[in-house]
C-alpha cells in the first residue's frame, strides 16, 4: 500500500507539473536586455538618429517622449559641444552611466591655463591627456537647456568640484545666457523638449506639456 501511495503522489506530481508547466518555465526566461552603458563615437548616423527622434517627439500625436543612445545625442549637439571644448578636443566619445551624461576627448591641458589653473597637477600631465566630464540635463526655458558639469577628470585625476567653473572659463566661448549655471555648458533644445533624463546607457527625451 505505501509503494502505491507513493507512486499516486508521484504521478499527481508530473500532472500538476505539466498542467503548469509554462508559469514555471516562464519564471526561467531570461530577462529582457537592459541598455548597455558603454562609450560611443560620435558619428553622422547618431546625429540622424536623434533628428529622427526629435521629428516623432514633434508631432501632435506622437510619442510624450523617446529614448536615444549617449552617442546619438552628443553627435546631435556636436557643434555646440564643441565650442564648449578646449580648441585641441579630438576623439570625442560619450556615453551614459548612472543618471549622468559623460564625454570624453583629448586635449591639451595647456587649453586650460597651465599651471595657474590646475596647479601642482599640471606637472603630473603630458602634453595630450585624455579629459572626462559628465554631468546632467536641466530645462532652463523653452528652447534653451543647460549641461551642468558635475565632475571632470584630467588624465586619472579628479578636479575638485569648485574650481569647475574656472575650468570652464578658460574654455567657453560666446556670450553666457542668462540664468546659466555656473557649472553649466548652454545648449539649444527646440522649444518641446520639457525634461531630458539620464539612466544607464540610454537618454530619455520628454514632450513638454501642451
Amino acid at each position: 500500500m505505501r509503494k502505491i501511495g507513493c507512486l499516486v503522489v508521484l504521478a499527481l506530481g508530473v500532472l500538476i507539473g505539466w498542467l503548469l508547466r509554462d508559469r514555471i518555465f516562464a519564471g526561467l526566461k531570461p530577462a529582457p536586455e537592459a541598455a548597455t552603458a558603454a562609450w560611443e563615437p560620435l558619428t553622422p548616423e547618431g546625429a540622424a538618429r536623434m533628428r529622427a527622434a526629435l521629428v516623432t517627439l514633434e508631432k501632435p500625436r506622437g510619442p510624450a517622449f523617446a529614448t536615444v543612445r549617449a552617442g546619438d545625442l552628443a553627435s546631435y549637439v556636436l557643434q555646440q559641444l564643441v565650442k564648449q571644448l578646449p580648441p585641441s578636443a579630438d576623439s570625442i566619445e560619450a556615453a551614459a552611466f548612472g543618471d549622468r551624461l559623460f564625454v570624453r576627448a583629448s586635449v591639451k591641458p595647456a587649453d586650460f591655463g597651465g599651471s595657474d589653473i590646475l596647479g601642482s597637477l599640471s606637472g603630473f600631465l603630458s602634453d595630450r591627456e585624455r579629459m572626462q566630464f559628465g554631468g546632467s540635463f536641466h530645462i532652463l526655458r523653452p528652447g534653451l537647456a543647460e549641461f551642468r558639469v558635475q565632475e571632470i577628470r584630467l588624465h586619472d585625476f579628479p578636479i575638485p568640484p569648485r574650481a569647475i567653473p574656472k575650468l570652464l572659463q578658460r574654455v567657453e566661448r560666446g556670450a553666457r545666457p542668462a540664468g546659466l549655471s555656473p557649472d553649466g555648458l548652454p545648449l539649444v533644445v527646440p522649444n518641446y523638449i520639457g525634461d531630458v533624463r539620464v539612466e544607464p546607457g540610454k537618454i530619455t527625451l520628454f514632450k513638454s506639456s501642451p
